[in-house]
This record gives structure tokens, C-alpha cells and sequence, in this order.
């Protein structure tokens, strides 16, 4: 029953408890084909009892925008050949689209983990491992997939409490995985909005500093909240928030990170499909063939910004050849310095539950939607500065 409906819980309380008992109401109802059912639940401590509305339904048909299809058809279909029909299927289909669960370890989530993995949750990565020798171990990033398209609820933003969870497309934390963050270090993420990655990187390691740059105001505004929503003001030291130009940033702060992320405005292909109407489509389209200029500027800023030695990793959530390998091959022609490294240990760790392109040219990796791995469109190519 989860592979075919999305459910919704809502519950006047955020007790991990109450939750996790609305979480089992919710299978129970779905298991058994209700579509609306209320429970009564009790917190253990306090003894007093919360009205629990259990909710779930099929998600609303979302129109495709025919032009964007062709476009995606005629370029798809020669870069990506079989593997397009099965990406197509999926991103066709918004009832077959699986939702990672990203645990924020700075909440309370006492037995959130476990009711989750009783309903049927299991982590993406067990355990992760570095594939640098000279540090130790990773705190271990917690997120959970489900082998169904069930989505949980999102939880409001409310000032004072941390969320527990941020829901997304299970691929986007492999580009931080890729990025391969340690204590200590001073990280930037360029384009940081919604937050996302932003937020996992702190899942993974307490660097020194970690600037969020949004130049979009009300992107910007978005991010701030996300961070607000899940990161401990004891924390809050470690953030800098800025509206700066990406492409201005490496010439302005040569040399003064680490490790740099630029997760570049693109042609987001889940979102892009499903544009309102076709006039939207073709300005959409038009603007797609600018976006490998933003994206190559954005890329030099980044290797600029970071110090020699450093890594920038490049990330898109398009399928396409000219703004994922054009771009990385354009930047390394034209950049002196840069050496390309392998990520075949991290995308092996991976291949269980993402399905990869064959890309040509083979620089960088993709992941891509297939049936039952739903997860992507994700590009990501690691590069070094070596001097």
C-alpha cells in the first residue's frame, strides 16, 4: 500500500513518542486501505492524552510541459541512449519518487530511528568510511531510504525546538560525501540555498567555519531558516551566512577554505518537466543554454577560494552533458593546477541503491532514476588544487 499512496500525519504534539505512535497508526491504517483514521494516544510522562489525525492520499497529478519533454527527449535520448528511457519512466511517474530522511543528530531523537526502521527504513549508508587514511572516521551520516515512495510529513519551522529530520532526494547528500568534510576545517558552500547540504556537512564533521553563500534574497531567507530550524545556537558560531556573488567570491577570499562546495544553479530536470505552461518552458529552455557560462564562472570562483591542496566538489541536479562533464572539461583546460580525483570508492559504496550513467566523456558521475532506485538526477566531479 506505501508504493502507491503518500500519507500525512498530524499530531499536536512533538513528543518523539506521540510521534512514533502516529507513525505505526499511519502503517496500520495504509496496510489495511483506510484512507482517514484517528487515534487517541497517551504521553507516557505527563499522562495526557493528544488527538492523533492520521491522513493519506495519492499525490496530485502534476501536469508535464510537452516542450520541455521534446527538448528532454531529442537531448537525453543521444547522451544517455537506453538508460533515458528508463530515467524518463520515473521522472514521469511522481508516484514512484522515493524520499530520503536526513536525521539531524543535534535533535532529540530518542526511538525516532527505531519506529522509523520498524516501518521498513534503512540506512543508505550503514557506516561511513573515509577514503582519506590520514584522519579518523567520520561522525557517521544518518539517512534513511525506504524501498516504497513514502514521504513523512514535514515538520513545521518553530523557533526554540530543532527539527528531527529534512527530507530529500537521497543522492544529494553524495556530493558532501564526496566533499569529505573534517573537524576543524573551514568550508564553503557557494550556493547554499535551501540548506540541505549545508545541513550535512554538519552531520558529518564540526568544521571551524562553514560559510553559506546565497546571492538570491529570498533563497537567502530560506536558508537561514533552514538553519535556524536545525542547527543549536551553541553551534551558531561556526555559520556565516552571506548574499555575496558566487563568481566574485574566489577573488575576494583567494585561498581561504579548505574544502568548497558549489551545488550550481542548473536546469533541475524533476522540477523543469513539470514547468506550468509551455511560454514558461521556452523561457526555461532559452535560459538552460546560459547556465554553463554561471556554472564555469561559479567553478573558477570556487578554485580560486580554495587554498593549494584543497578540494572544491561540483555538483548539478540535471542529467545534462553541457553542464556537468562541458563544464568540469572547460574548467580544467583553462585552469592551471587542478587535477581531477577518483571517487570509484564512494560511488561503489553507493551502487546498491543508486544507478549510475555511463558517461561520455567519463568525467565525473551521474546519478540516474530507474525503477525502484528513483533516486536523482545527482552529478558530482571532485576536483584539487594542487598549487
Amino acid at each position: 500500500m506505501f508504493s502507491s499512496t503518500l500519507w500525512q500525519i498530524e499530531a499536536c504534539s512533538r513528543s518523539s513518542v506521540l510521534f512514533l505512535k502516529s507513525l505505526k497508526c499511519a502503517a496500520f491504517a495504509l496496510s489495511h486501505g483506510h484512507c482517514s483514521s484517528a487515534h487517541t494516544v497517551t504521553h507516557p510522562s505527563s499522562g495526557q492524552k493528544s488527538k492523533v489525525s492520521v491522513r493519506c492520499r495519492s499525490k496530485p497529478q502534476r501536469q508535464v510541459c510537452k516542450t520541455v519533454l521534446q527538448h528532454f527527449d531529442s537531448q537525453y535520448s543521444e547522451e544517455l541512449g537506453e538508460q533515458w528511457k528508463s530515467a524518463r519512466d520515473v521522472l514521469l511517474n511522481p508516484h514512484s519518487w522515493q524520499y530520503g530522511v536526513l536525521l539531524n543528530r543535534f535533535s532529540d531523537l530518542t526511538n525516532l530511528e527505531q519506529g522509523l526502521r520498524a516501518l521498513g527504513y534503512t540506512s543508505l549508508l550503514p557506516r561511513v568510511q573515509s577514503e582519506s587514511q590520514s584522519h579518523t572516521a567520520h561522525i557517521p551520516l544518518q539517512c534513511l531510504i525506504h524501498r516504497d515512495p513514502v514521504r513523512l510529513p514535514n515538520q513545521g519551522h518553530q523557533p526554540g525546538w530543532l527539527k528531527q529530520y529534512f527530507l530529500l532526494n537521497a543522492s544529494s547528500v553524495l556530493p558532501v560525501l564526496a566533499l569529505d568534510v573534517r573537524d576543524g576545517e573551514k568550508v564553503l558552500d557557494l550556493c547554499a540555498a535551501p540548506g540541505g547540504k549545508s545541513l550535512a556537512i554538519l552531520q558529518t564533521a564540526t568544521p571551524w567555519l562553514l560559510h553559506c553563500n546565497e546571492v538570491d534574497p529570498h533563497r537567502n531567507d530560506w536558508l537561514l531558516k533552514t538553519l535556524e530550524s536545525y542547527v543549536p545556537t551553541t553551534l551558531q558560531h561556526l555559520l556565516s551566512v552571506t548574499r555575496l556573488d558566487g563568481r566574485r567570491v574566489g577573488g575576494e577570499r583567494p585561498g581561504a577554505y579548505d574544502k568548497v562546495l558549489v551545488d550550481a544553479p542548473c536546469s533541475n530536470d524533476r522540477s523543469w518537466l513539470y514547468t506550468p505552461d509551455t511560454h514558461q518552458g521556452d523561457i526555461w529552455l532559452k535560459e538552460r543554454a546560459q547556465l554553463p557560462l554561471l556554472q564555469k564562472q561559479l567553478l573558477c570562483s570556487a578554485l580560486a577560494a580554495v587554498r593549494p591542496g584543497g578540494v572544491v566538489v561540483y555538483s548539478t541536479c540535471t542529467m545534462s552533458q553541457a553542464e556537468n562533464q562541458s563544464v568540469v572539461e572547460a574548467v580544467l583546460t583553462s585552469y592551471q593546477g587542478m587535477e581531477l580525483l577518483d571517487l570509484t570508492q564512494l560511488i561503489d559504496s553507493l551502487s546498491d541503491h543508486f544507478g549510475f550513467a555511463h558517461l561520455h566523456p567519463p568525467v565525473g558521475h551521474l546519478v540516474i532514476p530507474k525503477k525502484g532506485q528513483t533516486w536523482g538526477p545527482m552529478y558530482v566531479c571532485r576536483l584539487k588544487r594542487v598549487y
